[in-house]
């Protein structure tokens, strides 16, 4: 059998393949890279892979392209390697992804490239879920596809009453975006559209299925985390500040990246909703005195 016959059973895999040559040069893209990644065949094909493309990063928002590229590693020492890691979308977000490399291996065995086999980590089937509900009950924000002001308004009420009734600790992050205005007169209404897509996406991804994310105002969103301390909080917080400096919309000017500064509380038992988000509304008004791109925190709990 030649090679376009596996060629063509490699494109009908639901799965993204890509090879890449010894410089890291991507060979070979398939319809399931297309299709979870946003970018054709033809766009990424002789580019090489960290040249803004997928400018993978690991589960704290560090950057493989830049310290350890899987890849190289595989390339280096010809051992196969399966790595949790977040891609980046061409649409700008990042997408949670199972990374599996191995060696390519010419007839005399020498290393040749490497093949990385890649599929979406998302627990996408309680978030559909999520999101069929909110359409009927209006709750959803159309334009980020996540809660609106109401909803998350009902999800920190319920969640207080919970931490009331049974001891279910939770904390709230605010999430807001640095210098938007400036970027909306920069680039204008679409593009900046497109960005508020990407952050959502990107917020959304990271969190897990049982925790909430809401757009609170125009550029700000929040997001209340299920059984954590002051330590995960912060972990949380700071993760999700660094994908999002991590993201980036490429358009035609370029790669266009945001970064946003973030208030993370603890709620406690005294905290109505109000009380809880004007807390949160004060430490990103810290956060953004200090310098923007950072978390600002009240974890008295």
């Amino acid at each position: 059998m030649n090679d376009s016959f596996y060629r063509m059973l490699m494109d009908n895999l639901s799965e993204g393949i890509y090879f890449v040559d010894t410089e890291r040069k991507i060979t070979y893209w398939n319809h399931g890279a297309e299709r979870l990644t946003g970018f054709l065949s033809d766009e990424v094909k002789g580019k090489l892979c960290r040249s803004n493309i997928l400018m993978h990063v690991d589960n704290n928002g560090l950057s493989l392209c830049r310290s350890c590229c899987p890849a190289a590693l595989t390339l280096n020492d010809g051992q196969p390697r399966e790595i949790e890691a977040y891609l980046h979308h061409k649409e700008g977000h990042r997408v949670p992804v199972l990374m599996r490399l191995s060696p390519i291996r010419n007839d005399v065995g020498e290393i040749t490239g490497v093949m990385e086999v890649f599929s979406d980590n998302t627990v996408n089937l309680s978030a559909r879920d999520q999101i069929e509900k909110l359409q009927v009950m209006a709750l959803l924000d159309p334009l980020t596809e996540v809660g609106n002001r109401r909803f998350a308004e009902v999800c920190i009420s319920a969640r207080l009453n919970e931490l009331n009734r049974y001891g279910w600790k939770f904390g709230l992050l605010f999430i807001d975006v640095d210098g938007f205005r400036s970027t909306c007169e920069k680039y204008g209404h679409d593009i900046s559209n497109r960005l508020l897509r990407m952050i959502a996406r990107t917020i959304r991804n990271r969190l897990r299925c049982f925790d909430d994310v809401a757009r609170w105002g125009e550029d700000e969103f929040v997001a209340a985390v299920s059984n954590v301390d002051s330590e995960s909080l912060s972990i949380v917080a700071n993760t999700l500040r660094r994908l999002i400096e991590e993201s980036g919309l490429i358009v035609e000017t370029g790669l266009i990246q945001l970064t946003a500064s973030i208030g993370a509380t603890l709620a406690e038992s005294v905290d109505s909703v109000g009380l809880l988000v004007e807390r949160s509304e004060q430490l990103i008004k810290q956060a953004k005195t200090d310098g923007r791109n950072r978390i600002a925190t009240r974890l008295n709990r």
